[in-house]
């Protein structure tokens, strides 16, 4: 008997697991669609932590803050926040 014939093997495209284009999303947030600085807010919302928190980490250096304007309004670049959460960026 050929064993070719009862071959019941799966073609080998079949088996290439393929790439999905499903953005990343964190905490319902498509990663792709956020801006490369970040707001106090956008941060805390992200992390699912309070704006004080946020405030806290800038000082203490764990999430590093970019001042702007007069006021000194904090900033966060994209980047640090992904590597807060663990995930590197593209």
């Amino acid at each position: 008997m050929d064993d070719s014939t009862n071959d019941q093997s799966v073609p080998q495209d079949k088996l290439v697991k393929q790439k999905t284009d499903t953005p990343k999303k964190v905490n319902g947030v498509s990663i792709d669609n956020l801006p490369d600085l970040l707001t106090v807010g956008e941060v805390a919302d992200l992390l699912r932590v309070s704006k004080l928190t946020i405030k806290r980490w800038g000082k203490r250096g764990k999430l590093p803050a970019i001042r702007i304007n007069a006021r000194g309004d904090r900033r966060y670049r994209k980047e640090a926040v992904l590597w807060v959460l663990g995930i590197q960026s593209d």
